[in-house]
């Protein structure tokens, strides 16, 4: 899975989700692409899924490309869990 080598802190401010893109929503490279419907945090399992789903789809005869990257750590605390 996709994941930074190194990271200078370990936890990242979340930011916000509103609006539409205005960066990485055009194709790049190839003729097919992958869009989102709705705004969502994506996560290193859910590109490695995509990905194979793919793959196996065009029976390795395509190319794939990615051109996102997780490198937001996403944390929370477990349900039921004291605060502090």
């Amino acid at each position: 899975m996709l994941m930074p080598k190194r990271v200078k802190r370990r936890k990242q401010f979340r930011g916000s989700m509103s609006g539409k893109a205005t960066r990485g929503n055009t194709l790049a490279y190839g003729d097919y692409g992958i869009v989102a419907m709705e705004p969502a945090w994506v996560k290193s399992n859910q590109i490695e899924a995509a990905r194979v789903a793919m793959t196996r789809f065009t029976k390795r005869g395509g190319k794939v490309w990615i051109k996102i990257f997780p490198d937001k750590p996403i944390t929370a605390k477990p349900a039921e869990t004291r605060m502090g």
